[in-house]
């Protein structure tokens, strides 16, 4: 029973992960069936992280209120529905709404699997069972463009969204013979006010974020709904300050290691969330590779992802999660640089190998940092932890992407050049050093910090008591 959780989440998951990148490199046959141009559905990508921008701060009332393996269910039926809807929009209104719904799916199901699975794990068992939900997130994005072309290619993209029917049916399924069964919790009342300004900032910069990477509408209309997004955070953060039970209970960072775990793991997406962008770009204008040929290298990552499930429990149990965590952020950043080395005579064996590592070591922050998240908190701040990392780590990937896209149309503006592969050096580097930077919340935190988690001892001379770093 102890992967069987795990697992049943993690083929979710999975889906979820995979779904909000498939359809990226088929824009331009769904396009012409909906009677549109590719530029105007990147809407549809927009309004699907808008969506899970808009639910996730709900998601822990909600999952209190009714049941986390109720409302993990419904999340799933929610996004199966929202999926039909896809395949069956002929404009371009219907598949945006459509997605929006997918969306509203999605945002429930990511942050209250993760609430299932720390509610039905011993914290000692934590790190492996998050090590198998983890992977779904890194594989997913990495296997959807070359799956969604291939299905547009040889079958058709209708076919992307229905097969999530079957998948979808079985995981509501299993999830109700399998997962245990966790009574809901004395919810307070919903805290509206805080719902509509955290939904209103969490919505604002990442639609903000979004058009000014992907401008499928003109940059300043990115640019006024980032203000409007940041200006309803501010307010939300003077709101939760006077508010007893906030929707988004930051009294939480008042814990160093759940501070270290959020602050820590934003910084590392941020970086790290910019390379699945940027790669593909590189291999596809710079190297002149199709996007079936692109995804396939990319998907060099996944080997990296699946090696680390085997070995995170043991390499945090050696190295506690300070070093480990410091080590895999110093050393992803490391990795996310050397694809700047990359040219398009670079031997494949040699990205090949760069991509495994990166893989890897993103792999093994991810599900140090997920499992860190819970490892000094009480059960009954599971939901609000839960909630808080799942709206952080969405904000934190889509400023990645923008800064990607950013540094990229900078670079491009300064030369005069058109975007080659000696275009993106400039900012693989700059996220590659962002990445690596997001050691040193880690570096703060005591040794033997999250060791009911780990596992980890520290051998310390006797009266000396293990101290935090300057």
């Amino acid at each position: 029973m102890k992967r069987t959780v795990p697992l049943i989440l993690a083929v979710a998951l999975f889906m979820e992960n995979m779904d909000s990148t498939v359809i990226a490199t088929s824009l331009p046959a769904i396009a012409t069936d909906v009677g549109t141009s590719p530029i105007a559905l990147k809407l549809a990508l927009t309004a699907y992280l808008v969506a899970l921008a808009i639910f996730i701060p709900v998601s822990a009332w909600v999952a209190d209120r009714y049941g986390a393996k109720l409302v993990f269910r419904v999340a799933i039926a929610v996004f199966v529905v929202g999926s039909v809807a896809c395949a069956s929009s002929g404009a371009l209104l219907e598949f945006v709404l459509a997605r929006f719904l997918q969306g509203m799916g999605g945002a429930m199901m990511t942050p209250v699997a993760r609430l299932v699975l720390v509610r039905a794990t011993d914290k000692r068992d934590l790190v492996s069972a998050m090590a198998w939900l983890t992977i779904p997130g890194l594989i997913g994005p990495l296997v959807g463009p070359p799956i969604g072309g291939f299905i547009t290619t040889f079958v058709s993209w209708h076919w992307i969204f229905l097969i999530n029917v079957p998948i979808g049916f079985a995981g509501i399924w299993l999830a109700g013979r399998y997962l245990p069964e966790i009574e809901p919790a004395h919810a307070k009342r919903l805290d509206t006010k805080g719902f509509l300004l955290s939904g209103t900032a969490a919505s604002g910069v990442v639609f903000g974020l979004s058009v000014v990477s992907l401008p499928a509408l003109p940059p300043i209309v990115g640019g006024i709904v980032l203000v409007i997004g940041v200006a309803a955070g501010l307010l939300y953060l003077r709101h939760a300050r006077t508010t007893p039970d906030p929707i988004l209970d930051f009294r939480l960072f008042r814990n160093p290691v759940f501070r270290a775990a959020v602050g820590g793991g934003s910084l590392f997406r941020i970086g790290s969330g910019a390379t699945p962008f940027l790669l593909p770009l590189l291999f596809q204008l710079g190297f002149g590779m199709t996007p079936f040929q692109s995804g396939m290298l990319t998907f060099a990552s996944a080997l990296g992802a699946i090696a680390m499930k085997f070995l995170a429990s043991f390499t945090l149990r050696v190295g506690g999660f300070r070093t480990v965590l410091a080590t895999s952020a110093l050393l992803g950043g490391i990795f996310v640089a050397a694809s700047a080395l990359f040219t398009p005579h670079t031997p494949h064996v040699i990205i090949i190998a760069v991509l495994v590592g990166s893989g890897f070591l993103r792999s093994l922050f991810f599900t140090s940092a997920n499992a860190l998240v819970f490892a000094d908190i009480d059960a009954s701040e599971a939901s609000q932890a839960t909630a808080i990392s799942a709206a952080s780590q969405q904000i934190s990937v889509a400023i990645g992407v923008a800064v990607g896209g950013g540094l990229l149309e900078g670079t491009t503006y300064f030369t005069g050049e058109p975007v080659g592969a000696d275009s993106f050096a400039f900012a693989f580097l700059t996220v590659g050093a962002i990445t690596a930077i997001s050691m040193f919340p880690f570096l703060r935190m005591q040794s033997d910090a999250g060791k009911s988690v780990s596992g980890h001892r520290v051998r310390l001379p006797a009266g000396e008591d293990p101290a935090p770093l300057a």
